[in-house]
Parts: structure tokens; C-alpha cells; sequence
């Protein structure tokens, strides 16, 4: 009886190596049809790899005889079952040689069938091919397991950021009891938000991550609504300074994005002020703002420097009431519907609802449900100025309940003080009169440039590049996420209202 030989023994194991070699730096899955092939090529026998379930071929040769599997199965079934590791036998004519792989749990079957007898080197070869498509498979786990981490780990990341921006720190220690990330620990910690590419993500994700999935005391979280957007919390503790007063570990974080910019011609990065944990979503409206005006800038890298906020410059008890007044028909709805109003007043409703995992419907029925209770049409940018302003005053003030004998004081009443208008004057003074002319045009036409475009007789083109311009001066972002039409909104309003 004929013999089967193998062909070209060295050169043909080297052919092994280099097609494993190829396969693994793919790190893609596997392809065992690629090695069967080469295998049948370098012993001429056809070959299958067969699944301990009823004998499924999970991958084969073009020729492999799958008419004999009916005649092996039960010589398949001692094998998968560990009675045999390795075995010969002849069916419907075919010479067969069977070797189990052991691939953890599963027991798959390496089958090869040849006319002819196999000779002991061809028998060697197919026996090497078996722990190599072993190896392959095992790492082909490997490479799902860490796939599967990633993802879970940026799931995770990204619920811990969720829980910060509405405020809820203990809820996210809750979600992450057993791996608490060390950034809840801090006292501080400051939103660095940086801008690039939307493939370089990952790689910048990979590089800072340590074991746990997290980055240090940091995480870095991939906007789920801007591609272009990296949100980095760093922690800003003052145990975190160095006896010289240099900044320690959360300082070396900064500097490395830092680094990143200088180095990367596209990058851009705004950095908060430091915050609270609880007043996380206050930070990434500062970095925001920055990074509007970062994107402008020679070094691409600006820092937060806001001047007083207006809700800080109005009298304290009028102010509140007012707030109070306003507010208070939202103590009767759900905490999702105070979440998300919370929330629209820094970004539009679909990044809310990419941000909460929420479909856009969802968010908008909780809108509607929050402008019932409040009287206010939500999508007219003066109603959100008033809005994110009484939130601002009563998040800020600390003094008892205003007199509720006494009626509260509206909005023009508290913009027609004299620090009201001071700083509103301070606020646009960095604008040229003819950009004032064109926010102001802006805001009347409901933040719709457009509109703005036909009323002041110029293009759409002219009207963003002004605003665009009074991002950069003003330092707040008013196209992106629109955080900053708030402040635009009251310092035009005050300017009037004070002229009147």
C-alpha cells in the first residue's frame, strides 16, 4: 500500500511558523481553514477540524470525505470524551488518523484522511499542526477575553461619568462596589477635555490604563456625543502636591495631555477649574468653554478663567427667591425629569440622551413633562438662561428661605443692579460693537445663525465665523455644545435693561 510522505520537512515547518507568525500579528480571530490547507498541502491528506457536539466540522479541506463521519462516531465520541487522545482507523476506504485538541472545556477533533497509509513524519506533521491550531485558538480566547474587558471596562468608565454629571458621586461608588475607582477617593478634580481625532481615542485610552480598567486616580471616558471628544477626570487633591509645591501624579496626567497637544498639530485641550465631585457636570462646562476658545489659540491649550459668575454679582436674597419661585413646580416631578432638565441646560437634548442612554423620545417626553411644570417652552434659549440661571443661584446660595410673605423679584429687577450691569459690561467687553450687533441678532432669532444670516442682510458663513470669533474672546463654547448662550443671553439682557 502506498505511503504518504511529507514533502519538504524543514522548509515546510517553516511554512508553518510564518503562516502562525502572520495569523497572530493580524490579531484578528484565527483562521484554522488557512492552517488545514497548508497541512493538506505539505501531506496531501484532507483534513477536518471536527466539534465534539455530534460531530459538527467546524473547518475542513475542499476535499475533506464528511461522508465518514457517520463510521468515526464513535470512535469520536471515546475521543471528545478523553478516553483517547489520539488515534488510527480506516473508514469507507480512507486511511484516518484522529488527535484531540484540548482547548479548555472543548475537546475538538483534528481529523486527517488519506488514501494512503500515513507515514510517521506525515502523522508528526499533522500532530505539530494540532498544538499549533491549539495555540492559535487559545490565543484567538485570549484576544475575545481582552476584547470583552475593554468593552466592559469603557462601560463601566463611562456609568461612573454618568453618575458624576447629575451629581450622584455615591451612586457611583455603588454601581462600582468591589472596584471603586480611586478617583471617587479625591476631594477635587478638574475636567480636562480634550480634542482629537476621533482614531486616536483608543490609543490614548490604552496607553494611561492600568490593570483595574481604570487610569490611575484619572479616567479617561469617550464622549458619547462629540467622536472628537476625550472627557478626563483628573483628580485635583492638595494631598496630591509634592513638599516643593509641584503637582504630583494627577498633575503628571495633565502634563502628558498636555504633551499630546504640543506634539499632535490637530489636538486642542480646555481644562476646568478645580470642582467638587458633585458639581462634576459644572466642571465639563468650564473645559468646554475653554477647549472653544483652546481651538483658536497659538498653544491650543487654555485654562478655565471665568470671571465671577452672574448668579455670584446678584443680591443674594432677592436672587433666591426668585430662583425658588421659578424651580419650584420641579420638587413634584421624578428625579430622571430634574436630571435631565439639569442637563439641557449645558447640551442639547440628543447628547443628553446619548449621555444617559436614553432614546431621543424618552428624553423629549421628560421635557415636555419638565416645561408643563415650569410654564416654559425649553427650547427658547431665554427660557433655558432663566432656567440654568435659577439653578446656578440655588446651587450657589446657602442663606435661609427668603420671606414668602414677600413677592419675588423678577429677572429685569435683578439685572437692572448695578453689579448686574457692571458685569455684564465687563462680560461682552472683549466683543467689537459689530459682533455684539450679530450675537444679539443671534439670540433673537432663537441661536438659529440662519435666521440671524437674513435679518442682519449677511451669510450664514459671516454669522458663524463671528460667533466663532466670540467663542475665542469670550471664552465660551456657543456652537458646540452651547453651554455658553446662557451667559450671552443675561449680558445682553442686563446691557439693555440697564439702558432702558
Amino acid at each position: 500500500m502506498d505511503t504518504v510522505e511529507v514533502r519538504g520537512d524543514a522548509a515546510g515547518l517553516d511554512g508553518l511558523l510564518r503562516e502562525v507568525r502572520r495569523q497572530a500579528s493580524r490579531g484578528a480571530e484565527p483562521d484554522v481553514r488557512e492552517v488545514l490547507d497548508w497541512l493538506h498541502r505539505h501531506t496531501g491528506a484532507h483534513v477536518a477540524l471536527v466539534a465534539e457536539d455530534r460531530g459538527t466540522v467546524e473547518s475542513s479541506t475542499a476535499g475533506f470525505p464528511r461522508e465518514i463521519r457517520r463510521s468515526l462516531a464513535p470512535l469520536l465520541a471515546r475521543l471528545s470524551g478523553g478516553q483517547l487522545a489520539a488515534a488510527a482507523t480506516q473508514a469507507d476506504g480512507w486511511n484516518v488518523h484522529c488527535e484531540v485538541l484540548s482547548v479548555h472545556e472543548s475537546r475538538p477533533v483534528l481529523v486527517a484522511a488519506a488514501r494512503s497509509v500515513l507515514s510517521p513524519e506525515a502523522i508528526a506533521v499533522i500532530s505539530h499542526t494540532g498544538s499549533v491550531i491549539t495555540l492559535l485558538r487559545r490565543a484567538g480566547d485570549g484576544e475575545r477575553t481582552w476584547r470583552g474587558f475593554q468593552y466592559k471596562a469603557r462601560q463601566v468608565r463611562f456609568a461612573v461619568l454618568q453618575a458624576l454629571l447629575v451629581g450622584e458621586p455615591t451612586l457611583a461608588r455603588r454601581m462600582t462596589t468591589g472596584a471603586v475607582p480611586p478617583l471617587l477617593e479625591a476631594d477635587r478634580l478638574r475636567v480636562y477635555l480634550l480634542h482629537c481625532p476621533p482614531a486616536h481615542r483608543d490609543g490614548i485610552v490604552r496607553a494611561y490604563q492600568d490593570p483595574s480598567g481604570y487610569h490611575g486616580r484619572d479616567l479617561l471616558v469617550h464622549c458619547p456625543v462629540f467622536k472628537e471628544h476625550l472627557i478626563c477626570l483628573i483628580a485635583d487633591d492638595a494631598d496630591d502636591r509634592a513638599a516643593d509645591g509641584s503637582r504630583g501624579q494627577a498633575g503628571g496626567r495633565g502634563e502628558g495631555l498636555r504633551r499630546l497637544v504640543r506634539d499632535n498639530p490637530g489636538y486642542a485641550l480646555g481644562v476646568s477649574g478645580p470642582h467638587s465631585l458633585d458639581t462634576t457636570a459644572g466642571a465639563y462646562g468650564q473645559a468646554a468653554h475653554a477647549l472653544a476658545a483652546a481651538r483658536t489659540t497659538t498653544g491650543r491649550v487654555v485654562s478655565y478663567q471665568g470671571q465671577t459668575p452672574l448668579d455670584g454679582v446678584l443680591p443674594r436674597r432677592p436672587a433666591l427667591a426668585w430662583a425658588r419661585d421659578v424651580l419650584r413646580p420641579l420638587d413634584s416631578l421624578p428625579t430622571i425629569t430634574v436630571d435631565i432638565t439639569h442637563m439641557l441646560m449645558s447640551m442639547p437634548r440628543a447628547a443628553v440622551a446619548r449621555l444617559l442612554d436614553l432614546s431621543r423620545n424618552t428624553v423629549t417626553a421628560h421635557i415636555r413633562r419638565a416645561e408643563q411644570a415650569l410654564g416654559l417652552d425649553l427650547a427658547d434659549v431665554r427660557s433655558r438662561a432663566a432656567v440654568h440661571l435659577a439653578l446656578a443661584v440655588t446651587s450657589a446660595c446657602t442663606t435661609p428661605e427668603a420671606d414668602e410673605q414677600q413677592p419675588p423679584t423678577a429677572l429685569d429687577d435683578l439685572l437692572r443692579t448695578e453689579r448686574a450691569a457692571a458685569w455684564a459690561q465687563t462680560f461682552l467687553r472683549p466683543l467689537t460693537a459689530t459682533q455684539q450687533h450679530t450675537l444679539q441678532a443671534w439670540i433673537d432669532a432663537n441661536a438659529d445663525a440662519q435666521q440671524a444670516a437674513r435679518h442682519l442682510g449677511i451669510s450664514r458663513n459671516t454669522v458663524r465665523a463671528h460667533l466663532r470669533a466670540a467663542e475665542a474672546q469670550l471664552g465660551r463654547d456657543l456652537l458646540t455644545t452651547g453651554a455658553g448662550i446662557h451667559d450671552i443671553v443675561h449680558a445682553l439682557h442686563a446691557s439693555a435693561t440697564r439702558s432702558v
